[in-house]
């Protein structure tokens, strides 16, 4: 059955603002597989306890992390007025992109029928409002489900094949984020879908994008390999973008920092860190997601417009902010 967890009480700042908690009231959900709702995959619900009716945003996780080792973020975003749902793709052993974007899909899919099930009392999701957001390894999967694509090998080993039956139509998206992500390991060693094309603009998708990069992610740790490495990272994601697409670099930060702080301190050891509060970033990376939910799901350019002429508001320092909006 779903469990509800304990209440988050949040506060809002005096004038609301995207970088700081919003004003609703929040509560985390865990809906298993053997609920009355039979979502496909276990998932990690962040909801307002107001009643009304919500825009939604799906989540895709990073490689080997956890859906709810972003609480914090996830929180931060739904006291703003959204209902966050972030699948867990797996457990122990990770699963190719493809089995992602199939599940992520299989999700999406369930969420007209099966969300207003687990939700709190009076508290709606807006369906025909949904956007996509996935960090690392989960923002090719939100970009691949955004574009409507996926690709598998057959056993044979024939060449791969495009399989749309599992997949979502992209017009069920208004919006697609992602976060520090990355498609490979170099652009000669990427996985199936390979969505990159190194060609300016050339992602098949009308939607409005926004990506946020981390500029320690290019960097290795001691004899660790670097988590976002160039040519597969979040410059390349902006590149192949279509207007209307902002582009944001944390600067001085690395490509966990945005995690909660136990698992953000646990994958310094893994993956390059910035040297500044972690508790800044994950700020940051949340009021940039909830200006562009703003901008891009209805409501107000004003927030993401206000960053945009003057980064020096957002609580770390952003280099470079672009946004090309024709």
């Amino acid at each position: 059955m779903a469990v509800l967890e304990a209440k988050i009480v949040v506060s809002a700042s005096s004038d609301d603002e995207v970088f700081e908690t919003g004003k609703f009231e929040v509560t985390t959900i865990s809906v298993r597989t053997s609920d009355a709702s039979r979502p496909p995959i276990e998932l990690f619900i962040v909801a307002p306890l107001t009643k009304g009716t919500y825009p939604l945003l799906l989540f895709c996780h990073g490689f080997m992390l956890r859906n709810t080792w972003y609480s914090d973020l996830l929180r931060h975003v739904a006291s703003h007025g959204y209902i966050v749902v972030a699948p867990k793709f797996y457990g122990v052993i990770p699963i190719s992109i493809p089995e992602e974007v199939k599940r992520a899909a299989q999700v999406t899919g369930w969420l007209p029928t099966g969300l207003p099930l687990v939700l709190p009392e009076k508290v709606n999701p807006d369906i025909d409002n949904l956007a996509l957001v996935g960090h690392s390894r989960g923002g090719e999967t939100a970009f691949a489900l955004a574009l409507g694509r996926t690709e598998q090998k057959s056993r044979k080993k024939k060449a791969p094949s495009s399989i749309r039956d599992d997949v979502s139509h992209p017009s069920k998206f208004k919006a697609v984020i992602g976060v520090d992500p990355v498609a490979g390991y170099s652009p000669s060693i990427r996985p199936p879908p390979k969505i990159l094309e190194y060609i300016p603009r050339c992602f098949n998708m009308s939607i409005p994008v926004a990506v946020i990069g981390t500029g320690y992610g290019n960097q290795p740790l001691r004899l660790m390999p670097p988590a976002a490495p160039d040519g597969v990272n979040h410059s390349e994601f902006f590149n192949e973008s279509k207007p209307p697409a902002c582009y944001f670099l944390a600067k001085d930060y690395g490509h966990c920092d945005m995690l909660d702080e136990r698992y953000a301190y646990m994958m310094s050891y893994m993956v390059k860190s910035g040297k500044g509060p972690r508790d800044l970033m994950r700020k940051c990376v949340g009021g940039i997601v909830v200006a562009a939910l703003k901008s891009y799901l209805g409501g107000s350019d004003d927030d993401l417009n206000a960053i945009v002429d003057d980064p020096t508001i957002a609580p770390i320092t952003l280099d470079p902010v672009i946004y090309v909006k024709e």
